[in-house]
């Protein structure tokens, strides 16, 4: 495995979205065009599925210096109602596009840090939209806690509201890194808010971990786990840390590089973090992602509806995904939309009446057809093709599977790809070699993360 890992260990895209956001195609995206595609998809779904707001609140107090999110520094909390009040005007004018009222079937807090705002400001935001939709049946609404400032009030309020999954961002238990990333997070914090959370009612609780973090070692990092796991959490992220300091802004430099785990010593916290996991119960869904039997993540896996969006794995999908707040991502399927990426100048451009987007991309036959795979691979680690869903590349991409056949990552037969169990954190690779845009343009400096 070990040579594997240093063989196929390349910067390479998490695949939130096909094409990836380097190969938008600016050129032929517009607002009017981004406008007649939410209508389209609009009109396709909402009877049906419904659709999914994602909304960004960007807002913390203190700067984590592991984190690529795009977010605002303060602890000025007057800047709440202002920017909510956008994100409502913002939320008016995708409503004066729609025929009918919205069915919404999911709803995700993200951020920044969503609990930065007030529980009484964050049931203003939610009730005002609320009463602008029909809430699906079974929906799934969900949000991002901080455990240092997750309330109680925090959790009943939104609990009240209809929400019933949580996310709480744990990274890593040990004094030294917590101090390198400048997120101090003791232990009792986090176990303190998810038995909160559960005694409130949630059933889909939530830990983030990440390797390849500044200092991380495996015997800090196997304590790391097994302190988790006596909180026994419904889902669990175990990402690889994604060292991209020279994206603007991302504040990934509070660290000396030297400090990062070598190559063989992440590998280590990847392999040996994992087949933890999954001694203690957990099964791994997708890519980064594991679950215990009873949560829907794993249940979506086993029925084949497990699916992929920039929110990361969700387990159902909507056709359409509005995004709301600065820098937020949309997805009609038939096209992406991206916000500015300024407080200020998303507030300016929503006051004067408009949809605040800045870049985004209009998939073209090709693109929705690569897509597909795509999805097929990241979610149910197998994708089929015949003539409708075939392109002119497919020959050269099965050519360059060969010498993963060979190593056992993939089983290809006839018109069908199945990663195997081996191959599993090689997703991200497998998928690389269905990218047209990037095998056709492939970057000559680095804008991925590592594979692994």
């Amino acid at each position: 495995m070990n040579s594997l890992v240093d063989k196929y260990n390349i910067p390479g895209p998490r695949y939130t979205s096909y094409p990836t956001v380097p190969y938008w195609d600016e050129s032929t995206f517009s607002p009017e065009k981004w406008k007649e595609s939410v209508v389209r998809s609009f009109h396709e779904s909402n009877s049906g599925e419904g659709i999914s707001i994602y909304i960004h609140l960007p807002f913390c107090e203190a700067l984590c210096t592991f984190c690529a999110c795009h977010k605002r520094i303060t602890k000025q909390h007057s800047v709440e109602t202002p920017y909510l009040e956008s994100v409502l005007k913002e939320w008016k004018l995708y409503l004066e596009l729609f025929n009918e009222k919205p069915k919404l079937k999911e709803l995700h807090l993200g951020g920044g840090t969503p609990t930065f705002f007030s529980p009484a400001n964050l049931k203003i935001l939610l009730e005002e939209i609320f009463e602008t939709v029909e809430i699906a049946e079974h929906p799934e609404f969900s949000f991002e806690g901080h455990p240092n400032n997750t309330s109680r009030e925090h959790l009943q309020t939104l609990y009240d509201l209809g929400f019933r999954r949580v996310s709480f961002g744990v990274q890593d238990y040990d004094p030294k890194v917590q101090k390198a990333i400048n997120r101090i997070q003791p232990f009792e914090k986090v176990k303190e808010v998810t038995e909160l959370a559960r005694e409130i009612g949630y059933r889909g609780i939530s830990h983030d971990l990440v390797f390849g973090l500044p200092h991380q070692h495996w015997d800090a990092m196997e304590y790391t786990i097994r302190k988790t796991l006596e909180l026994k959490p419904d889902r669990l992220a175990f990402y690889s840390y994604a060292h991209v300091p020279w994206v603007k802004g991302v504040g990934q430099r509070g660290f000396d590089e030297n400090d990062l785990p070598s190559g063989e010593e992440k590998r280590k916290l990847y392999e040996d973090g994992k087949k933890l996991l999954q001694e203690l119960g957990y099964i791994e869904v997708g890519m980064d992602h594991f679950s215990l039997e009873h949560d829907d993540l794993y249940q979506s896996l086993t029925h084949k509806k497990l699916h992929r969006n920039f929110m990361g794995y969700t387990s159902s999908k909507t056709q359409l995904m509005v995004g709301l707040g600065m820098s937020s991502i949309s997805d009609s399927w038939y096209a992406f939309a991206q916000n500015v990426k300024t407080v200020e100048e998303y507030q300016k451009i929503v006051e004067e009446g408009q949809i605040p987007v800045v870049k985004g991309h209009i998939l073209n036959e090709e693109d929705l057809i690569v897509r597909r795979h795509i999805l097929n691979l990241m979610c149910q680690l197998e994708t089929t093709w015949d003539i409708q869903n075939s392109f002119p590349e497919l020959e050269n991409a099965l050519a360059m599977l060969k010498e993963m056949e060979r190593d056992e990552l993939v089983e290809i037969e006839d018109n069908q790809i199945r990663i195997t169990e081996k191959g599993r954190a090689f997703t991200r690779n497998v998928a690389m070699v269905f990218d047209l845009r990037m095998m056709r343009n492939k970057p000559e400096t680095r804008i991925f993360s590592m594979t692994i």
